[in-house]
């Protein structure tokens, strides 16, 4: 496990994986009704609780098997946000779809209000994060966050101001307001100043990892790397013609009944 080969398959395994778990259960919920998606949330909390636990426990520590805890407790911490999101539980105020013809800022101002809860509740969990470990010997759990999170917000900014290609097939019925607000484009100007800032960031944790002094930071960029590299890839997703929804479609129960195709945003990946 203190090869940087491995971390990186590690951090693509968990990626795919838990991105699957977490579909798995918004569509079992979603099968059963709103409620349903309130208690899968809540029953998920030990997960939360668990991610918050190890965060704190390792931050201290520079060891390898730290470094992975951390990453790990990122995940998990990032994992129940997403579940919350996803089942409904933990959205924002407009519930409603998009009216025609309306003002380019009215636009962006109610497709911010149908994630604003969620998008406050990350950025103050990103800002907590880092001030705890803003002097902290293994800096590797806020780092998976913050990575997270800025490539959620650059996903989400490129789905709204137009991409040729959103996959609708996760898209659960709480969020079926969503699609109104994202829009097919063949290009939108933020899409190359994206690829290239991600493509940027990878190039630098590969040379952090490579002039590190240590196997723990070996691993931390070599996660940090392949976590990068996978967002980069799920950007290039909005525009290439690839069924990357196979990845998990095997995994998810069976829709009971066909739904009108609706554009949103991707619901698998980070």
């Amino acid at each position: 496990m203190t090869d940087p080969w491995i971390a990186a398959f590690v951090a693509l395994f968990l990626w795919w994986f838990s991105t699957g778990v977490i579909l798995m259960a918004v569509k079992y919920a979603d099968r059963h009704g709103t409620r349903a998606g309130l208690i899968a949330t809540l029953a998920s909390l030990p997960l939360l609780g668990v991610g918050i636990w190890g965060f704190v426990l390792t931050a201290q520590s520079a060891s390898a098997g730290s470094v992975y805890h951390a990453f790990l407790s990122a995940l998990a911490i990032w994992g129940w946000i997403e579940m919350a999101f996803l089942t409904g539980t933990v959205t924002g105020p407009n519930r409603h779809v998009l009216p025609q013809s309306v003002a380019p800022w009215e636009r962006f101002i109610r497709a911010w209000g149908t994630i604003a809860y969620h998008e406050m509740l990350l950025a103050g969990t990103v800002i907590t994060m880092g001030l705890y470990a803003w002097s902290a010997e293994n800096p590797f759990g806020f780092w998976t966050f913050a990575l997270l999170f800025v490539a959620r917000i650059s996903a989400k900014l490129n789905l709204f101001l137009g991409v040729p290609k959103i996959n609708t097939e996760f898209l659960p019925s709480a969020l079926s307001h969503l699609p109104s607000h994202f829009r097919h484009a063949s290009m939108n100007w933020l899409f190359p100043i994206s690829v290239t800032a991600l493509t940027f960031a990878v190039a630098c944790w590969l040379e952090r990892m490579a002039a590190s002094p240590s196997i723990a930071d070996d691993i931390g960029f070599a996660l940090l790397s392949a976590m990068t590299a996978l967002a980069l890839l799920e950007h290039w997703f909005m525009v290439l013609p690839l069924p990357d929804e196979k990845l998990w479609r095997w995994m998810l129960p069976a829709p009971k009944t066909e739904r009108q195709n609706t554009t949103t945003e991707d619901a698998h990946g980070l």
